[in-house]
């Protein structure tokens, strides 16, 4: 992508604000939502010697797995920045990003992950007292004001409610619906039904399908387990995980009764209109559409959201 290309996100600011203070940096966020883009933009304006790793790879997932003080210093050499890519994939990273943290703290460590429940489960009990952490999602609409001006953005405002906001999907007009199904089913394939919790992929594809037709819409557990086949258990289990993919978040009741607020149903929104559409395989215009008010629900909803702060 060119320069006058990449979207500035405002998260860039608060993390670069953060850095060299003695602690970890961790950013967390779906697949594709420009967390590299995010950290490299951040490093190429800083002046430090720079490492990166990359959890993808087998060779670095080995060097940093089990490891010592003294060999992770034998790694970083001279380097005072370490960008560990994709952690979740590296084992016991939680342990390797405490030894940067305590032994070797005037070292600065930035590491993303894709999946919560993989990176989160391995980092919060090492981590704790010592990382900064940050959710990142796909740009939203005041980045893209920022990008391009209020007028542009407002133009292209009902083209975001069918397609989204996924950096792929801004910068590659006219292959919008190719990549959204390719993006929704890396989502599925690759961080979630490949998952040993999920026993059940016909079941998890039918729950995903009823949130994504139901957007909008108050729902139960109980009313999501009739409409599948499935116990109360597996759909509240495999939303979990959706959740922790960045696929969806629940908006729960409101009360000023607790105990009303616990009894009454949820409302499941969508990260991105995009992936919802694609999931339902719906990209109709919106004068030939008849979920338009979910459609903005959602888009208005998840741009709150996203408003860039610690997770």
């Amino acid at each position: 992508m060119e320069h006058k290309n990449i979207i500035k996100r405002r998260l860039q600011e608060t993390i670069t604000g953060r850095l060299f203070k003695g602690k970890v940096i961790i950013v967390l966020g779906a697949r594709q939502v420009g967390k590299t883009t995010l950290v490299e933009n951040i490093l190429s304006e800083l002046d430090a010697p720079v490492i990166e790793l990359n959890g993808d790879e087998a060779d670095v997932r080995e060097l940093l797995a089990d490891t010592t003080s003294a060999r992770l210093q034998a790694i970083v050499g001279r380097n005072k920045i370490v960008f560990i890519d994709e952690a979740q994939r590296i084992s016991n990273i939680g342990l390797t990003l405490k030894l940067f943290a305590d032994k070797l703290n005037d070292i600065q460590v930035i590491a993303t992950g894709s999946s919560s429940f993989e990176l989160s489960a391995k980092i919060n009990e090492p981590l704790t007292g010592r990382k900064y952490q940050y959710l990142l999602y796909a740009p939203s609409y005041l980045e893209m004001v920022d990008h391009h001006g209020l007028l542009t953005e407002n133009r292209l405002i009902e083209h975001r409610l069918i397609y989204g906001y996924y950096p792929e999907i801004i910068t590659h007009p006219g292959e919008e619906q190719e990549l959204l199904q390719l993006l929704s089913d890396s989502f599925l394939y690759k961080d979630l039904l490949l998952l040993e919790d999920v026993t059940k992929p016909v079941l998890f594809e039918k729950l995903l399908k009823a949130l994504a037709l139901q957007l909008g819409s108050e729902v139960s557990f109980n009313e999501l387990s009739r409409l599948i086949g499935a116990n109360h258990q597996t759909v509240e289990k495999y939303i979990t995980l959706l959740e922790k993919a960045f696929v969806i978040f629940r908006l729960p009741a409101f009360s000023r009764n607790v105990r009303n607020e616990i009894r009454k149903g949820k409302k499941f929104y969508f990260y991105d209109n995009g992936i919802r559409n694609a999931i339902i395989n719906n990209f109709q215009l919106p004068s030939q559409r008849t979920d338009m008010g979910p459609l903005w629900e959602n888009f208005l909803i998840s741009e709150r959201t996203a408003i860039p702060g610690q997770a």
